[in-house]
């Protein structure tokens, strides 16, 4: 599967039943070769081209429950949120 596959599929919290967006990044852990969790930008991020900032929704990759046709389904129990890099502060 490439990234772009991800890229298409909308992401579904199957807690509470939300969308959480569509994946923008991976993160991978090139010692052992492997996905270690997916970033989904928050709706914020749109409002941060006008200056307010936005957050990363950062689901490691054991939180997949199941990859669909259309959708990702995960669990968002342990779910990282960053702040972008772009924003005042400039930390993660």
């Amino acid at each position: 599967m490439k990234i772009s596959d991800f890229q298409t599929k909308d992401v579904i919290n199957i807690v509470d039943g939300r969308k959480l967006g569509q994946v923008s990044d991976l993160e991978l852990d090139l010692r052992h070769g492997r996905i270690d969790s997916i970033v989904v930008p928050s709706y914020t991020k749109f409002f941060g081209m006008f200056g307010g900032g936005g957050t990363d929704v950062v689901i490691p990759w054991r939180n997949i429950v199941k990859i669909g046709t259309d959708v990702v389904l995960v669990r968002m129990d342990d779910a990282k949120v960053y702040k972008n890099e772009d924003d005042d502060n400039g930390s993660r």
